[in-house]
């Protein structure tokens, strides 16, 4: 008998919970979609994952270089992407009333462009009252060649002076600003916070402390490191922080290279020191559960994901638990 392929449905459905709290609403902040001709994940494949068992009511689609348009202005080619998630959104709205729907649309755009502001408003009237803001990643690592998915930000780019006053005009709009950016890069993001206070700033994936390659045998020390960052970037109100994200290939843990996926309890003795931490540091409002789906799909299945955040959440009061799970994610999108 063939076993499952790591990733498949089948190999994710090899661990099988009672789904936890299963009335409690959630908005997932960050997911992914796209149409290609090696792969698709769309507003079924997302269906099939918001429906299993846990109350999504709403989504946030983060940008992920899908379906830009292939013609035009080539600074206006990204705005695909949200005419794109738009639809999605649209169909979205004709589901049953217990499924979830694509409520935000976060875009990306050169932020040091100069024509920065006709680019933004491209994406407005396409987003058609979804378009919330912009990432533009600062992700760069000296060995890409270790990574599976391989930032390619320009060297400096959170100092340089047009990239900061491009954050700074998302304020003035009142846009939001995701980063997705690697753990040596903090305090490059820290010194960005502090420099742009007028526009809120959303901290994807923890940083995304790395465990491959030349960082395989450094997780202690990384973590120390990186527990001192997270405590000095919370020291700006202006950022909030994705409380997710951390079971792609390239964290290090393995799980997709395993017989079987984790399980909840699995996932928590690994990575709960990252949430704890980072709550700690940034307390419950200014913190959003993340599914960061399909990439960390990679590694373990949405009900068992959700399970885990439910066990993380457990020790806090109501109202904590709330803002975690849809109120910080709600106010910071304007849902």
């Amino acid at each position: 008998m063939t076993e499952p392929v790591p990733g498949s449905q089948a190999w994710l459905d090899l661990i099988d919970e009672p789904v936890i709290d299963p009335e409690r609403p959630i908005v997932d902040p960050h997911h992914h979609l796209w149409e290609r001709p090696a792969s698709t994940y769309s507003l079924n494949e997302l269906w099939g994952d918001t429906d299993s068992g846990h109350n999504i009511r709403k989504t946030v689609f983060l940008e992920c270089g899908a379906s830009y348009r292939e013609d035009g202005p080539e600074h206006l080619q990204c705005v695909g992407e949200t005419e794109f998630v738009q639809r999605l959104a649209t169909a979205s709205e004709q589901g049953r009333a217990d499924q979830a729907r694509i409520a935000g649309i976060v875009s990306t755009a050169n932020l040091a462009s100069p024509q920065l502001d006709e680019i933004l408003d491209a994406h407005e009237a396409a987003g058609d009252g979804l378009f919330k803001g912009i990432r533009h990643s600062g992700a760069r690592d000296p060995h890409p060649e270790v990574l599976r998915i391989p930032g390619r930000a320009s060297e400096g780019l959170y100092a340089s002076p047009e990239f900061r006053a491009g954050v700074a005009r998302l304020g003035e709009r009142g846009l939001t600003y995701d980063t997705w950016h690697y753990h040596h890069q903090n305090a490059e993001f820290a010194a960005l916070a502090a420099a742009v206070p007028g526009t809120t700033m959303i901290l994807d994936h923890f940083g995304t402390p790395l465990g491959v390659g030349p960082y395989a045998d450094q997780r202690e020390s990384i973590f120390a490191a990186w527990k001192d960052d997270m405590a000095r970037i919370a020291e700006c109100p202006n950022v909030v922080a994705k409380l997710g994200g951390l079971a792609m290939p390239d964290n290090g843990f393995g799980w997709h290279e395993r017989a079987t996926p984790p399980s909840s309890d699995e996932f928590i003795e690994a990575q709960g020191r990252y949430y704890e931490h980072t709550i700690a540091c940034f307390g419950a409002e200014r913190c959003m559960f993340e599914s960061n789906f399909p990439v960390d799909r990679w590694s373990l299945s949405y009900p068992v994901l959700w399970n885990a955040f439910k066990k993380i959440a457990a020790g806090y009061s109501e109202s904590e638990q709330d803002a975690m799970f849809q109120g910080t994610a709600t106010r910071v999108y304007r849902l």
